[in-house]
């Protein structure tokens, strides 16, 4: 079986940690039995934010972006980098598949005379979805679900919520890492659905502890991941736990307001910005820590979770979000709490720290059972062929 992967979000030169979590799944696929290339839909413009920073942080953007090699090899898989241009994204990031969809349909007709595809699989059904499905390929679709679509394209704007409507319905079959998720999709037109997980690699034993105990947010420090709320709910324990302290390890527009915050509450010294960190890197950090705490909004799966899990970590999320109420219902190890309440998240931090061992098994053995790549690659395997069965 061949797939030609498509995607907005994976690494690349400017960022090698977008998206890791696309290329993971293409790598379990692999593995699981099916001949994989990926096509990356690449957008070699610097981002508004780095405009707003000045002429110097546009142009280390742009040449940055203007680095990305066309072509790379991943962990054995071969990567593509399309390239096209857009407006900037705002509300326009709903019909950027349009945009997207001319230099996708020359890359995929090349693709084909030396690796005849059998299906196509896009992640997001926004660009990547759309893209394809306006590039004409008459092959089968099937589209990954990761939350952008529903939580943010969808009530983004008109044009978004057509766009993704219409990839939807175009896909044989659409994936989504959750169940809350799936029904969203359902209610968008999907014809057909599955849940698909995405998973973590699993540690032969734990890492060895920082000295103190420490929280872990591990993700793009962005205000619906709601570092502000751990930040102060460690704040709360200060008396009880003079010895904790809170790691942040990613990058994000909400880092100087996150500084400002923990010298207002005196945190400053039990606060470390770690910075973005390459993705094993930054794995290891986080499983040095005592638990990860990311009570985030619209988090419909959260790779961040399982893969803290699989280390012995236990976790804390977000009542009613889909992503740790799935990975709950799965087994032990992850904890909820109503999201931005902070003395209850503080108590939730207070009681893993208590019962840190027996969280940490619960969860390790949670991941195991259920969110491990090799569990992932067998069920996106089963996926494709289930797509590739002649539509009734």
């Amino acid at each position: 079986m061949r797939v030609a992967v498509v995607a907005e979000f994976y690494p690349r030169h400017a960022d090698p940690v977008l998206g890791v979590w696309a290329h993971r799944q293409a790598i379990a696929a692999r593995d699981a039995g099916a001949d994989v290339r990926v096509l990356v839909l690449y957008r070699p413009l610097p981002p508004l934010s780095a405009l707003r920073e000045g002429p110097r942080a546009a142009a280390r953007a742009a040449a940055s972006a203007l680095a990305q090699p066309p072509r790379v090899t991943l962990d054995g898989i071969e990567v593509a980098y399309i390239p096209f241009l857009s407006p900037v994204r705002g509300r326009s990031y709903g019909g950027w598949g349009r945009w997207a969809a001319p230099s996708l349909a020359l890359a995929l007709r090349a693709l084909r005379r030396d690796f005849s595809y059998d299906l196509v699989h896009a992640h997001n059904a926004v660009p990547a979805g759309e893209a394809v499905r306006r590039s004409g390929v008459a092959r089968p679709l099937v589209v990954s679900v990761h939350g952008g679509d529903v939580f943010h394209t969808v009530p983004g704007s008109a044009a978004g919520a057509e766009a993704v409507r219409a990839a939807l319905g175009r896909a044989r079959l659409v994936l989504a890492n959750s169940a809350g998720i799936e029904q969203r999709c359902r209610e968008l037109g999907a014809p057909a659905t599955r849940v698909v997980r995405l998973g973590s690699d699993l540690p032969a034993a734990p890492a060895e502890p920082y000295a103190d105990p420490t929280v872990v947010t591990t993700g793009h420090v962005i205000a619906r991941k709601r570092h502000a709320d751990v930040l102060r709910a460690v704040a709360l324990l200060r008396v009880r736990h003079p010895e904790l302290r809170y790691l942040v390890i990613g990058d994000g527009p909400e880092l100087g307001a996150l500084r400002r915050l923990a010298a207002e509450l005196g945190m400053s010294e039990r606060l470390e910005l770690a910075g973005q960190l390459p993705h094993e890197q930054a794995l290891a950090r986080t499983r040095r820590a005592s638990l990860l705490a990311m009570p985030s909004a619209d988090e419909a799966f959260g790779v961040a979770y399982v893969e803290a899990m699989a280390g012995w970590l236990p976790a804390i999320g977000a009542r009613g979000e889909p992503g740790p109420e799935e990975i709950r219902s799965a087994g032990g190890g992850l904890e909820v709490v109503a999201g931005g309440d902070v003395p209850a998240l503080a108590e939730a931090i207070d009681a893993l720290l208590a019962d840190r061992r027996q969280a940490g098994e619960r969860a390790r053995a949670t991941v195991e059972r259920s969110f491990s790549w090799q569990a992932c690659g067998a069920a996106t395997l089963a996926a494709y062929e289930e797509a590739l069965r002649p539509a009734r």
